[in-house]
């Protein structure tokens, strides 16, 4: 156990996403940012040809005056550097924007998470219960809606599975690199929200099928989210509730990525219970988790004020391992990694009552 090294990942640049943090460094700076794309600066800067403020204010229809104040704040961010009388984006934006998809999810995400961290802080702090029942983030993150399909509940569970799309389509990257999933030929993806993490396992080992498990609504929203995707094919979603219903039989790989730390420990342990049992022998099971904060002498950045509302939450594997144990699991191991914040791999292997 203990952390990992990350010289030992094997591609480096499977890292490079987290470059769109430094740009969400601050409220000011994001929300600048934010318009910019509201308001199409970055578009019409994107091509990389240098323009004037009176040249930007004229192609997006705006006011010099308010343009002023916004490009000063771009440049201070580092999103646009003054060549002159012209403003153009920056090399290391220009490098950020090529996770666009993840930079527009956390700046999205962090900026619904901001009202509750400005006006119910001390709430989570002193009453994490009626923290949970006060703030818009959990309105947001509401399972309920995702039971019964209505135009409503679609429009509010596709835009949290967008944004925890976005964060798991670059983590799952990292962690298919420190546990290959090549050996393995059919997964189960409990809570597997939108299959993203299922999709990722399917690109890194073109001979596995995944079953993604999930709420009806979450299961509806998935479907569309893959559907032009070349691996759809091999990616099943089945709608049920882990809570009431058995999970489904023959995967050697059962995973479970950013799932269980929204359950307390007794739902979490009945989960795993039920992944033990499903699990054929000799397969493995898997989980991908935050772990509890670490805060440096450097603070913790505007981008992360989404996890810090879940802090209360983030357990350290200990609580895994021993479930894993209990279900007669072997070789369990610890892996850390440290990405915007500590996260872990916890893996067993069930045994083979044949060997």
């Amino acid at each position: 156990m203990g952390h990992f090294d990350m010289d030992k990942l094997k591609d480096g640049t499977l890292l490079d996403y987290l470059c769109v943090d430094v740009f969400i460094k601050d409220m000011v700076a994001a929300r600048a940012l934010t318009s910019a794309f509201e308001l199409a600066v970055i578009d019409a800067l994107v091509s990389g040809t240098p323009a004037t403020c009176d040249a930007l204010a004229q192609e997006i229809r705006a006011p010099q005056g308010g343009l002023k104040l916004l490009l000063r704040l771009l440049e201070n961010a580092g999103v646009l550097e003054k060549i002159g009388e012209q403003f153009r984006l920056t090399a290391r934006f220009s490098a950020a924007l090529r996770y666009r998809d993840l930079l527009l999810a956390k700046l999205d995400f962090a900026h619904i998470a901001a009202h509750d961290f400005i006006n119910l802080f001390s709430v989570l702090i002193a009453d994490p219960v009626e923290f949970m029942k006060r703030a818009g983030m959990f309105r947001l993150f509401n399972y309920g809606n995702a039971l019964v399909s209505t135009p409503e509940s679609h429009n509010l569970t596709a835009r949290w599975v967008r944004i925890t799309t976005m964060l798991t389509r670059y983590e799952a990257q990292v962690c298919f690199a420190l546990h290959p999933v090549g050996a393995y030929r059919r997964m189960l993806d409990v809570g597997g929200n939108s299959g993203e993490f299922a999709l990722q396992a399917c690109r890194a080992n073109p001979d596995l099928a995944a079953t993604v498990f999930d709420l009806p609504v979450v299961c509806d929203v998935g479907s569309n989210h893959l559907r032009h995707e070349p691996e759809a094919g091999r990616i099943h979603f089945i709608k049920g509730n882990a809570r009431m219903d058995a999970l489904p039989g023959g995967n050697d790989l059962i995973t479970f990525k950013s799932m269980l730390h929204d359950w307390p420990d007794e739902e979490a342990r009945g989960f795993l219970r039920k992944a033990c049992q499903a699990l054929e022998p000799g397969g493995t099971l898997l989980i991908f988790e935050r772990g509890p904060f670490e805060i440096g002498e450097a603070g913790l950045p505007y981008s992360i004020i989404p996890f810090l509302l879940f802090a209360h939450t983030f357990r350290s594997p200990d609580l895994y391992v021993e479930c894993l144990a209990e279900g007669g699991l072997s070789d369990i191991s610890v892996m850390w990694v440290d990405l915007e914040m500590p996260f872990f791999i916890v893996t067993g292997t069930k045994g083979d009552p044949k060997g």
